[in-house]
């Protein structure tokens, strides 16, 4: 199945090494039509996110979730900055991940919990991409506030939030945020690889 923004990504983005589409395929619009999405469909995203690699197999990734027209929407939604309310209101489902600072096997501190947490959220991106879906990352949202309302205990980590829904036209935006609707580009691999030492470019 070709991947609705295909032509629209070949213009911007042009890999300079060997690698899948799903990888270059997968971006970040905000345009969303409000449409519901399966409890299956929602699930077969989180199965994604459940096969990721971590530590020890520790799995320290949580995802938070609430559905668009429930009670726990407003819960949820309201963490966020003013700007991402905007066009998250036409999301189906809006996140909040999370991770466990230790391992559960011995209790001590993992070092990599947001490491791995991350390995799982960019598993569930490209699940969710490689279906057509809009999957959108985003740290605009008051972290302390997501830490209370939502009852995370102090031995676990606000990492970020997700809002997932079905593509819309990038009309329904409003101008200045119709603007960025666009596949981003990418630093050239040069200019973050290094080979030895650390040293700046």
């Amino acid at each position: 199945m070709a991947h609705p923004f295909e032509k629209e990504i070949a213009k911007v983005r042009q890999n300079t090494h060997t690698i899948s589409p799903l990888i270059i395929d997968r971006w970040s619009p905000r345009a969303m039509s409000g449409e519901t999405i399966s409890d299956e469909e929602l699930m077969d995203l989180f199965e994604a996110a459940r096969w990721a690699p971590s530590s020890y197999n520790n799995q320290p990734w949580r995802f938070l979730y609430a559905k668009r027209d429930t009670s726990l929407w407003p819960l949820f939604h309201n963490l966020m900055i003013d700007f991402n309310k905007q066009w998250t209101q036409n999301a189906a489902v809006i996140a909040v991940v999370v991770s466990a600072k230790n391992f559960e096997h011995n209790g001590k501190f993992s070092r990599t919990h947001s490491f791995d947490t991350g390995a799982a959220w960019m598993a569930l991106a490209l699940e969710g991409s490689a279906r057509g879906l809009v999957v959108h990352g985003m740290e605009g949202f008051d972290y302390d506030k997501a830490k209370k309302d939502l009852d995370i205990p102090d031995d676990h980590q606000v990492e970020a939030m997700i809002a997932i829904g079905k593509h819309a036209s990038p009309q329904i935006l409003p101008e200045e945020i119709r603007k960025r609707e666009t596949p981003s580009t990418r630093k050239e691999v040069k200019t973050f690889v290094i080979e030895g030492k650390f040293k700046k470019n």
